[in-house]
C-alpha cells in the first residue's frame, strides 16, 4: 500500500482558501451526505458534542466512503495523551485542539501526536501498529511516515492566548491556527457578542500572528457574510457553521413560509 498522506496538511502549507463545516449530530449519515456536497473539509467535534472515539471512527470511514476531497478533522476535547491516541489510531489526519493558551501547550499538543524518533525525540504517541490508520497492518509504512503528515491545528479562545499568540503560532508543529469567536468573546468580557470592536480586533491581531508565521488563519462562521468578511480579513480556513445550524435554519425557515 502507498506512503500514508495527508492532503489537507499540504493544501494548508499553500494557503488555498479552504471551506468545511462543523459536524455536531454525531451522525455517520449526516457526515456522508455532507461530504458529497464538496465541502474541502469537515470537522468531527468531540468537545461541544456527544461524539466518542467510536462516533468518531464511524464518520471517518462515512467520510472516506464519499470517495471525494473532503478531508476530515477531529477536534478533541482536551490535550489528554489516551485520547489523542485513540482518534489517531482511528485514522484521524488532522486534529484541532481547543483553548491552546501558550507556546508550551501548542508544543505539548503537536508532541501527542508524533511517535517518538529521529524527527521528534520528545512524541509521545504509543505505537500500535494494527490499527485503522494503518489499514490493520497492511500499512506497513505508516509509522514510518505519520510523523511528518499529521496535521495541528491551535484553537485561540482567550485573552491570554491572545498574549501569547505570536508564541503559539511560531511553535514548530502547529499548522494553523484557528479562532474560537464566542469563547474569546466570553474571555474578553462581551458574552454573546463577538461583533463588539475589541473582539474583531483581537481576531484581527490572530490573523497578523499566523501571516507572520507563515501559517494559514481559520475561525468559525455562523453564515456567509460573515464567511466573506474573514476571507477578505486574511483567513483562509472558514468553517461555514455546522450542520445543526443548517438544519435548524433551514427548518425554521421552511416552517414560516407553510405558514404564512
Amino acid at each position: 500500500m502507498s506512503a500514508f498522506t495527508n492532503p489537507l496538511k499540504q493544501r494548508l502549507k499553500e494557503g488555498e482558501p479552504l471551506v468545511g463545516l462543523w459536524l455536531s449530530l454525531a451522525s455517520a449519515d449526516v457526515a456522508e451526505a455532507l461530504a458529497h456536497a464538496g465541502f474541502d473539509w469537515l470537522c468531527i467535534d468531540m468537545e461541544h458534542a456527544p461524539n466518542d472515539s467510536v462516533d468518531v471512527t464511524s464518520q471517518l470511514r462515512a467520510i472516506a466512503a464519499a470517495h471525494l476531497p473532503t478531508e476530515p478533522i477531529v477536534r478533541v476535547p482536551t490535550s489528554e495523551g489516551w485520547l489523542v491516541k485513540r482518534v489517531l489510531d482511528a485514522g484521524a489526519r488532522t486534529l484541532m485542539f481547543p483553548n491552546i493558551e501558550s507556546a508550551a501547550e501548542a508544543a505539548h499538543a503537536v508532541r501527542l501526536t508524533r511517535y517518538p524518533g529521529a524527527d521528534a525525540p520528545d512524541g509521545l504517541r504509543g505505537v500500535a501498529g494494527v490499527v485503522r490508520a494503518a489499514a490493520f497492518g497492511a500499512r506497513r509504512d505508516y509509522v514510518q511516515g505519520a510523523n511528518t503528515q499529521i496535521a495541528t491545528i491551535a484553537q485561540i479562545e482567550s485573552a491570554r492566548a491572545l498574549d501569547e499568540v505570536d508564541a503559539i503560532a511560531a511553535t514548530p508543529g502547529i499548522d494553523c491556527l484557528f479562532v474560537g469567536p464566542a469563547d474569546l468573546a466570553a474571555s474578553l468580557g462581551h458574552l454573546g457578542d463577538s461583533k463588539h470592536p475589541d473582539v474583531q480586533a483581537a481576531i484581527a491581531r490572530i490573523a497578523a500572528a499566523a501571516d507572520k508565521a507563515g501559517i494559514p488563519a481559520g475561525i468559525f462562521a455562523l453564515d456567509v457574510a460573515s464567511a466573506r468578511q474573514y476571507r477578505e480579513a486574511g483567513f483562509t480556513v472558514i468553517a461555514l457553521a455546522a450542520d445543526v445550524i443548517w438544519l435548524v435554519r433551514a427548518t425554521r425557515a421552511a416552517l414560516q413560509e407553510m405558514r404564512t
